[in-house]
């Protein structure tokens, strides 16, 4: 979800704020009262009282930074209002010409800014991304914007971890527990020794209220029924899954509603890239939903676009479809249309957020380009998927936006700057 979004229909044109007064040469920073002029996604065109009809002084001004505040706030905070230095002549008395301009006027609401449940030093669980189908407890080390940035607790191998704090990979401590889901041990019984930016105390685990379990959906499948589903999916944050849509089977059911899926196309042993969903995840489509829409379908091993076929599939494995109606195939109105831009996670490298456009739409589906480079690492994602964001968004947050790239900039798979990789890997939807 957008930044602010259960909030906008607050925001509007003529709204009165409390703002930084940059046309002033006291010493010490002071503020005056302007109101928006024109609403631009985040931005709003800010024009200081008394300056009505000129626009030499107005500015742009991003609605979810802290720079701008409601009506009130610099009293409560024992801030001075200071009139702008270019029209303090102008008007003779303040006091009036503000009272007359603010009855009935409407301010931001005093809780507009965003705020996160989560916080710095929290333990969570989250999937380990050196083994899909178990997770791992992880120590909350940031949070912009609502995404996470996670280190293992066991400090093994790559300790880093993003995701969104709503992303289907991260939960609270003792989820795993809960559904009967595969979690990693590990041998030292007292806390690991953790980076500098962390307290040193023992740090407190999120309540399950705070990430509530997705609801449950009865599902009527046998413990181990390998069951034919195909589907597409590119779940929030992981820089080491981010499939085609391909044929898959229905291994473990767990606790909750949760389901573990594996790959079968895949050679990986003890079923360690076999996947955990809920059975009400977007993210899983009943056997021929590729076919009807026209989306590439990766085959099984010994199978190619002539040999395979899904009634000849399901016979050669003795395997039986998963009905439609365990499929959660609602679709909202969502407004989304091919060619929009929009902010999006590199599911690759899931640190990085870059511009993109939607390049085409499937139901909830929308393929995501992100400009200035191949097709080939286009990725599908959910229309409600926690890891697009709207233009502004990485502005508003404080968090570095990846500009497009010019032709002939990189290669294909190039490293850059320090070794960091860009754009690694190449399984996206195609």
């Amino acid at each position: 979800m957008a930044p602010l979004f259960d909030q906008w229909e607050d925001v509007g044109v003529g709204m009165k704020v409390e703002v930084i007064n940059n046309d002033a040469v006291l010493p010490s920073k002071v503020y005056w009262i302007a109101y928006i002029v024109k609403l631009a996604g985040y931005k709003a065109l800010l024009r200081y009282e008394g300056f009505e009809g000129d626009t030499s002084h107005d500015f742009w001004c991003n609605l979810g930074t802290v720079d701008i505040h409601p009506i009130g706030w610099c009293a409560v905070n024992s801030k001075l209002l200071v009139p702008p230095q270019t029209v303090h002549q102008r008007i003779r008395d303040w006091k009036a010409f503000l009272t007359k301009r603010l009855v009935g006027a409407k301010t931001l609401p005093v809780d507009f800014y965003i705020k996160y449940p989560f916080r710095q030093g929290m333990r969570v669980e989250v999937v380990d991304k050196a083994q899909l189908s178990r997770t791992r407890t992880a120590v909350v080390d940031a949070v912009i914007g609502g995404r996470l940035r996670l280190l293992y607790e066991d400090g093994q191998g790559d300790t880093e971890f993003w995701c969104h704090m709503w992303s289907p990979l991260v939960h609270f401590v003792g989820w795993s527990k809960r559904t009967g889901h595969e979690i990693k041990k590990f041998g030292n019984p007292n806390p690991p020794s953790l980076p500098p930016s962390l307290p040193p105390s023992l740090h407190p685990s999120i309540h399950p209220s705070l990430h509530p379990l997705t609801p449950t959906c009865t599902v009527l499948l046998d413990g181990y029924l390998m069951v034919g589903m195909d589907y597409s999916e590119t779940p929030g944050g992981a820089d080491w899954f981010c499939y085609h849509a391909s044929s898959h089977a229905i291994f473990p059911v767990l606790l909750d509603g949760y389901l573990m899926v594996g790959m079968d196309y895949s050679e990986t042993p003890g079923g360690a890239d076999w996947f955990c969903y809920h059975a009400s995840s977007h993210a899983i489509f009943p056997v021929g939903f590729c076919e009807r829409n026209k989306i590439d379908l990766t085959l099984p091993k010994n199978y190619d676009k002539t040999s395979f076929s899904w009634p000849k599939y399901l016979e050669d494995t003795a395997s039986k479809p998963a009905p439609s109606r365990l499929f959660n195939m609602d679709c909202p109105s969502h407004g989304f249309e091919a060619g929009m831009k929009l902010e999006a996670v590199d599911l690759m490298e899931p640190r990085l957020i870059c511009v993109a456009t939607v390049r085409r739409v499937v139901s909830r589906l929308l393929r995501v380009h992100f400009d200035g480079w191949d097709e080939e690492f286009d990725q599908w994602v959910d229309c409600e998927s926690s890891d697009i964001y709207p233009v502004g968004w990485c502005e508003i947050t404080g968090y570095q936006l990846q500009p497009p790239v010019s032709a002939g900039q990189f290669g294909v798979g190039e490293r850059v700057g320090g070794g960091s990789s860009v754009r690694i890997g190449v399984c996206h939807l195609n």
